[in-house]
Formats: structure tokens, sequence, C-alpha cells
């Protein structure tokens, strides 16, 4: 927005070629500062955004198995087994042993 803000400023003085600078200048410094913003902050917490997104759908989609398996009447013991092969190994051992 920024730069073409500065570029409108550049337009509108264009028979005043001393006051073409700062306009360019503006254009320029604002998509400095987009460039950056969005690298530095934006995409990493975006990135972030989507790991735990995704992390919480897996979570939802073995609820849901669990709960249309128990619907279906299978196997408790069967039913935690097949829904504990989600869970990383380290996990799973620690589940075991309770």
């Amino acid at each position: 927005i920024g730069a073409v803000l500065g570029l409108i400023h550049v337009m509108e003085n264009l028979a005043d070629p001393s006051k073409l600078g700062g306009g360019i200048a503006v254009a320029f410094v604002a998509t400095v500062y987009g460039v950056g913003a969005a690298n530095l902050f934006f995409l990493p917490l975006a990135n972030k955004i989507k790991f735990k997104l995704k992390e919480e759908a897996g979570s939802r989609n073995v609820i849901i198995m669990g709960l249309v398996g128990l619907a279906q009447g299978e196997n408790p013991r069967l039913l935690q087994e097949k829904l504990e092969s989600f869970l990383p190994h380290s996990e799973r051992t620690k589940e075991a042993k309770k």
C-alpha cells in the first residue's frame, strides 16, 4: 500500500521535478518495510499457524475414528490398539505402562 501511495504522490507532482524524489523514496522505503515485515514476522507466524492446524486436524481425526469405532461396536481393546498406532512410539509406551 505504501508503494502505491508513494507512486500516486509522484504522479501528482510530475509537473514539479523537485518533489518527485520524495515520492519515489516513500515508495521504495514502504516496499522494503513490507518485504521485511513479511519475511521476519508474517510468514513465520503463518507457518506456525499452519503447523498447529495440521496437528489439531490429526487429533480430531483420531477422535472421530474412535467414536465411529465405538458406535460400530468394535472391541474396545482392539480399538485402543488401533488408535494408539497414531501416537508417537514414545507416547505409546507411556500409555501401555499405565
